[in-house]
């Protein structure tokens, strides 16, 4: 009598090893013999990619702010990705390939939620903020452009003193309620009380809150401009002032006794920057949380890093997005509101 076997295909079984020996021999057959010995230093490339996005928080901040300078830009380590890619198709490497998935799997966790839509529409207030740049050669031209934008606040930053009538002037129709102080402004439609500047440790005024009386009830209007940072040779990612101010800053909002509160400002950092953590820790930012896309503002020219902020606590994002270009080299940015 003609005895049948059976082969089991459990794991570690025989299926396993020619399902295996298929996808190399399918790979082998596509890219050549050698196809899994070549890329080796691609794949080693993107395993340290991966780890880099991973663990972006452990890259230390002692030496030059790199951990900072690195965070500020971090979403375009993933233009490493598409390069990996090229160079594991002309090596025709399999290994190089399949490594790539990790980077990708990283960043795709990391910002994958930012390259989606998350908009709404309504909303019960409008904000717009703006870095209007202190060389801005058409005042007025951006007063009217920033009027046209249908906000119910508008906060100004690096404005300068000979500059202010113009502004106030081509806000004046929209926004009848308006305060500056030192080189922050805050224009509303709605009554403005308890203005007064805010101390973030620089010796002059870059930063004001004021209560805005909107029909829902007071909203405290945080606006701020947060020192620059530079990248020198020498130096580094100079950022200590900035961090500091974030700090002070921090405190303040903190200590804020308004249970609904808006930041609008340029604070020279994103929300990746663990510097800003004194802030970015007790406040939502609208981008992340209703915006579409990365809403990168800086520089209008090619705008590589999102550093103009609108930031919420107590309120629900609704929608977030970017304006147009003004004569700045800021982009504004604007965010609307529900209580």
């Amino acid at each position: 009598m003609a005895q049948a076997y059976m082969t089991e295909s459990g794991p570690g079984g025989p299926d396993t090893g020619r399902t295996g020996s298929r996808v190399r021999r399918l790979a082998a057959a596509r890219f050549g013999p050698g196809t899994w010995r070549r890329g080796i230093l691609l794949a080693v490339c993107s395993v340290l990619i991966a780890l880099l996005m991973a663990f972006h928080s452990r890259v230390p901040n002692r030496v030059g702010n790199l951990g900072s300078l690195l965070e500020t830009f971090l979403p375009w380590v993933g233009l490493a990705l598409p390069v990996l890619l090229v160079l594991g198709l002309l090596r025709r490497s399999a290994t190089a390939l399949v490594a790539l998935v990790l980077p990708l799997a990283v960043w795709l966790n990391l910002f994958g939620q930012l390259v989606t839509d998350k908009s709404g529409s309504g909303g019960r207030l409008t904000v717009v903020t703006h870095n209007v740049n202190a060389d801005n050669p058409d005042p007025a031209g951006t007063a009217r452009d920033i009027a046209g934008s249908g906000a119910d606040v508008v906060a100004l930053q690096e404005l300068k003193q000979g500059t202010v009538p113009a502004y106030a002037e081509g806000l004046a129709a929209e926004y009848p309620h308006h305060k500056v102080e030192g080189t922050v402004g805050l224009w509303s439609k709605y009554p403005l009380s308890d203005v007064r500047g805010v101390d973030i440790e620089m010796g002059w005024t870059r930063a004001m809150r004021g209560t805005v009386g909107t029909p829902d009830g007071p909203v405290a209007v945080y606006v701020a401009h947060l020192p620059s940072v530079r990248v020198k040779l020498n130096a580094g990612f100079t950022a200590e002032q900035r961090d500091n101010s974030a700090e002070a800053l921090g405190i303040a909002i903190r200590d804020e006794p308004q249970e609904r509160v808006v930041l609008l400002g340029d604070l020279n950092g994103t929300m990746n920057d663990r510097a800003l953590s004194p802030v970015t820790s007790q406040m939502r930012s609208t981008q992340g949380a209703a915006g579409d896309g990365f809403g990168f503002s800086w520089p209008a020219s090619f705008p590589m890093a999102r550093i103009d902020q609108v930031m919420v606590r107590g309120v629900e994002p609704v929608s977030s997005w970017s304006l147009p270009r003004t004569a700045s080299d800021h982009l504004p940015v604007a965010a609307s509101v529900d209580f």
